[in-house]
């Protein structure tokens, strides 16, 4: 399809009226894309671009504003970092995020920036906004659940999934009109402190993924030839200090993507499910996240009774799920909140464990609340007399008992 092609399909859709737009603008190749869109397209009067930092990196945000110079915009920045670490992060970590293996985190962001922009553009006299969604994917609905939330009379423009509009014939576009693109990879990908998405919904089953796209991670046959040790403690279950040193929990992370990362630890490559059921191929890296989830789950192990760990995986399962879906805002993901807290207090201590070329060995646990006691429980301690449990045995037998009774005499029959 030739670019006068494209033009003709991006002009034969009908489009909104709109007047003042906010733009949730990261300086990617979609939202950048987006604004050449509104001025020639949509023919909106006023653009308000606005970025939102969730702990991408300064970097990344100099090469948004340096396109958006190109663009001839300039973005608000709104600094999220503090909010993602203190409001959603530390939820993430007590709940042991995880969906199929995935430590949800732009699950996270998508709606974080959702919900800000919204605000912004109600604040800011917009009548609509817009965000660079494909229709394949998933952000589409958690930032639109969101938007919906908070500023529920504001259009919604979705230009890449309204235009249906495929990767290339964005990149064809994008060179026609002069909009800058710096994407290194087919997709882009997507940072923040806690886990990085690559090309999502672009990597195909065999594609042999580069050494250089990583940012954190080095593959483990290039690793460091020692291990590493990390001692991570935690307070009412969040990481509050690294080897010994008191940290934000964001530079915590941040410290042990590097550390991890060094180790061979990170690399996630999963099947996924996303919100249309539909399965993809995704790359994620996330090598600070996998070792405080690990040591978290263990630390747990250690500190809660059974009961409720069992029911704390079916809360933890369902609190990932909802987050993934876009459904942070909805009354049961709160109320899923509180009971995760309810169970957070007892979960304190230091564990300190073995990095190397991929591997995660806990090699030393020590808790003041934990439930371990070996007095009792190891059959090298006698603080224990094995002869109580013999008529407990027999109790828990009866029911055995009686059900082959009932085999027997059905047998009769």
């Amino acid at each position: 399809m030739t670019v006068s092609d494209i033009e003709k399909k991006v002009a034969g859709y009908e489009v909104p009226s709109v007047n003042k737009v906010a733009v949730a603008y990261s300086g990617g190749l979609d939202s950048s894309l987006a604004i050449e869109l509104l001025r020639r397209v949509y023919r909106a009067q006023e653009i308000v671009p606005i970025t939102i930092d969730v702990g991408q990196g300064q970097e990344e945000i100099d090469l948004g504003n340096s396109k958006a110079k190109q663009l001839g915009i300039e973005p608000i920045v709104i600094d999220a970092r503090r909010e993602f670490s203190d409001e959603w992060l530390n939820k993430a970590i007590r709940a042991n995020s995880d969906y199929n293996g995935y430590p949800v985190s732009t699950s996270m962001t998508r709606q974080l920036v959702a919900r800000i922009v919204a605000q912004e553009a109600l604040k800011r006299g917009c009548d609509a906004i817009l965000e660079g969604s494909t229709g394949k994917g998933n952000d589409q609905y958690r930032m639109h659940n969101v938007f919906k939330m908070f500023a529920p009379d504001l259009k919604v423009l979705v230009p890449v999934r309204d235009f249906d509009l495929t990767r290339s014939q964005e990149e064809e576009l994008c060179r026609h009109w002069g909009v800058p693109v710096t994407e290194g990879i087919t997709g882009g990908d997507d940072k923040t402190l806690w886990c990085r998405s690559i090309a999502s919904g672009a990597i195909d089953l065999d594609q042999v993924l580069p050494d250089d796209i990583w940012m954190w991670y080095v593959p483990p046959a290039k690793a460091q030839e020692s291990p590493e040790s990390v001692t991570v403690e935690f307070s009412e279950g969040l990481p509050t200090k690294l080897n010994g040193k008191a940290l934000p929990l964001d530079d915590l992370v941040c410290e042990l993507n590097v550390i991890a990362g060094r180790n061979g630890i990170g690399l996630i490559d999963m099947f996924e499910d996303g919100i249309m059921s539909l399965k993809s191929r995704e790359i994620y890296e996330a090598p600070g996240a996998q070792v405080v989830l690990k040591l978290h789950r263990d630390l747990e192990a250690q500190c809660l009774t059974k009961e409720e760990i069992h029911f704390k995986k079916i809360v933890d399962d369902r609190w990932a799920y909802m987050t993934y879906h876009g459904q942070w805002y909805h009354p049961l993901k709160s109320a899923l909140d509180a009971f995760v807290l309810a169970t957070q207090d007892v979960v304190n201590g230091q564990l300190t464990a073995s990095l190397y070329k991929g591997n995660i060995t806990i090699t030393k646990r020590v808790s003041s609340s934990s439930l371990f006691s070996r007095e009792i429980r190891s059959i090298k301690a006698s603080g224990f007399d094995q002869r109580w449990s013999a008529n407990a045995a027999k109790i828990r037998g009866l029911p055995f008992e009686i059900l082959a009774k009932r085999v027997a005499a059905m047998k009769r029959k």
